[in-house]
């Protein structure tokens, strides 16, 4: 019912928009519309950017619109309520009975000269205004007027839709600033009867003028030879025809024709529906009776009478029966007695390796040196390393059903999973970008240089060798030393403990252009690109970016810096894999605290391939070749388990 009545306010709003230019005569009482009650609030905006003249013009504009409604507590109610950045009722749909009162509490408003919290004053008006103990009445419409000039400085779509689902109509009128998105994510569909934008205050009394008729003509359904069957239902200006429950309008709008919901699959009988205009009955075939429900069928059951000879289970049909056997039972050549069953004689079950037989049924068990699973079926190997053949070059570790193989200290597991050996770094120039935001903390920020020292520790580095340069940054950019400045691990490890915390705001795209522009320079220190020495970015970070990283990440990529990730905590994955280079699995890696970045550390190779590079330093060591970055195997477990633990 109430769904009806919001159809049909939709000329009323329109109309009570609809307020007539200044060369028109003002409507008199006997020129008001009586559409039915309605529950109507008026949202203004009086924020900063409303100057007072155009304030003044709204406050009229609401005035004008009172003139053309039928006030009263069982007729109209309305509600004024403004907002900028707070809300604030001017008076509820209760405080007024008559339009001379409403008019002087309209005049009385002081702007509150604000923000734009649109959002929150729609909350306000579907959580408040529209309550009974604000005078809301129950299947009354309620219709919310807003006015507004600018665009909304808070989320205004889910807050609209949760007050349209609760039955508010909503209207959006727009001036001069506003926003037309906006105000289509606020009103009610449909949108050119519900969303209005002008240029300037001065116009906003102009809207619905064309609509004003319609809402006051004539019921053509009771002034007019309609020709509707059943029910003629009047709208402004205009009528359409209904049918009764059970029927469907015809394609003439006019008629109407029963409603056959057995043809149109339209029932849940078992299996026989009878129908009638827009209903149906059910009814069963011979040798079935209806049941309680009056829709499914049972039959006639001679086995619940007793009358069969079946030694197990007796299994009805209308006016006959059937004999069966219980589980791990067969039925005899008699068709009546049963014998029974060895599942694992006959090979009906589904153990891995033994069955264990029980009348009609089985268990499962395993072989020595084996546990059976959880399923209760399969058998797992508790000591692959003494069965199969590992590979282990050094040490092989079992594990339930699998294994992995270790190396003694001071040597790295290879690709092979299998094999141990030596690698040590080539010549590479080598730059971190460490985050030292706020979020970091300064213990943290201390696990994070101690990280830092051990990924120098892996590298040869040297003037002709590896060089490594370092940056810091938060809300600006530090470069704490050149890839020229330190030639040993030493002098780098000693610089690295003396680096003071930054502190505020995490600005890694401004840190991106600063290593791209800067970092990689021959005047700080990087070789010249036609030497082919490779150019490595880390970036070490903790939380989510508040600048874009898109532009230099990629513009580090096609300058041929090869880019590495590593997140730790409340760093964003979809970050870390822009900042990647490809293969991004293999140039990010993410734990969730700062603890477990110690394991990176230790586990962190960085390897170039020597072929095409120009340094003084012959790198021999065929392991150089392998990758530019990679987690070793057993990383991988370590970290596994240290986010579980985490986790737990």
């Amino acid at each position: 019912m109430k769904m009806r009545q919001l159809r049909g306010l939709s000329g009323f709003i329109l109309l009570t928009l609809a307020v007539l230019a200044t060369a028109r005569p003002k409507a008199g009482p006997e020129q008001k519309c009586k559409s039915g009650p309605v529950d109507l609030v008026f949202l203004i905006d009086s924020s900063r950017s409303v100057r007072p003249h155009e304030f003044e013009t709204m406050r009229k504009f609401m005035i004008d619109i009172l003139d053309t409604l039928d006030i009263g507590l069982n007729a109209t109610r309305v509600g004024v309520v403004q907002y900028s950045s707070q809300v604030r009722s001017e008076f509820s749909l209760k405080t007024h009975a008559k339009l001379d009162s409403m008019v002087k509490g309209i005049n009385q408003i002081i702007p509150l000269a604000q923000g734009t919290m649109t959002g929150l004053a729609i909350r306000y008006v579907m959580n408040a205004a529209f309550t009974a103990e604000e005078g809301d009445r129950p299947k009354v419409p309620n219709v919310a007027v807003i006015v507004t000039d600018g665009r909304p400085q808070d989320r205004v779509a889910e807050v609209a839709a949760e007050a349209r689902e609760k039955g508010i109509e909503i209207y959006a009128v727009g001036v001069a600033r506003a926003d037309m998105t906006s105000l289509r994510a606020m009103a009610s569909p449909p949108f050119e009867d519900h969303v209005f934008l002008v240029e300037s205050f001065d116009l906003i009394h102009q809207f619905g003028l064309q609509f004003q008729d319609k809402l006051c003509g004539v019921d053509l359904c009771l002034e007019s030879d309609h020709g509707c069957e059943h029910i003629c239902e009047s709208s402004p200006g205009s009528y359409h025809c209904l049918c009764l429950p059970g029927y469907t309008l015809n394609d003439d709008g006019k008629t109407c024709a029963a409603i056959d919901l057995c043809a149109e699959g339209k029932h849940d009988c078992e299996q026989i529906c009878v129908s009638s205009p827009g209903s149906f009955s059910c009814d069963c075939n011979k040798g079935f009776k209806l049941n309680d429900d009056k829709k499914t069928c049972s039959t006639i059951d001679l086995c619940a009478e007793g009358k069969h000879d079946c030694d197990q289970i007796c299994v009805s049909a209308p006016g006959v029966f059937t004999c069966d056997c219980n589980k791990g039972y067969t039925l005899n050549e008699d068709k009546k007695t049963c014998s029974p069953i060895d599942l694992c004689a006959e090979g009906k079950h589904d153990c891995e390796q033994i069955c264990i037989s029980a009348p009609g049924a089985f268990t499962c068990d395993c072989n020595k040196g084996f546990k059976l699973n959880k399923d209760k079926k399969t058998c797992t190997n508790m000591d692959l390393c003494n069965t199969v053949e590992h590979g282990c070059e050094h040490q092989c570790v079992s594990t339930p059903g699998s294994y992995y193989c270790i190396c003694p200290e001071g040597q790295l597991l290879q690709e092979d999973g299998k094999s141990c050996g030596t690698c040590k770094s080539a010549n590479i120039d080598l730059v971190l970008l460490i985050d030292g935001s706020k979020s970091v903390r300064p213990q943290n920020f201390e696990l994070v240089k101690k990280f830092v020292n051990q990924v120098v520790d892996s590298l040869d580095v040297s003037a002709h060798g590896t060089r490594v340069g370092l940056v810091q940054y938060s809300s600006r950019v530090r470069t704490e030393f050149p890839l020229n400045m330190y030639h040993t691990a030493d002098e780098i490890k000693a610089a690295v403990m003396k680096i003071e915390y930054m502190e505020k705001g995490t600005m890694t795209g401004l840190a991106l252009k600063h290593m791209v522009e800067n970092s990689f320079s021959e005047a700080e220190g990087a070789r010249p690109a036609s030497r082919n020495i490779p150019r490595i970015g880390l970036v070490f970070t903790d939380g989510r970016s508040q600048d874009d990283i898109t532009e230099f990440a990629k513009k580090a990529k096609e300058a041929g810096i090869t880019m590495y990730a590593v997140g730790v905590g409340k760093a964003v994955e979809d970050e870390l894999r822009e900042i990647a280079s490809e293969p991004v699995e293999k140039h990010f890696y993410y734990t969730t605290d700062f603890t477990a970045i110690s394991t990176i550390a230790e586990n962190l190779k960085l390897n170039v391939c020597p072929e095409e590079s120009q340094g003084e330093i012959e790198v021999k060591d065929p392991c150089a070749c392998e990758s530019l970055v990679e987690f070793q195997q057993a990383t991988m477990s370590n970290l596994e388990q240290l986010t579980q633990k985490h986790i737990l």
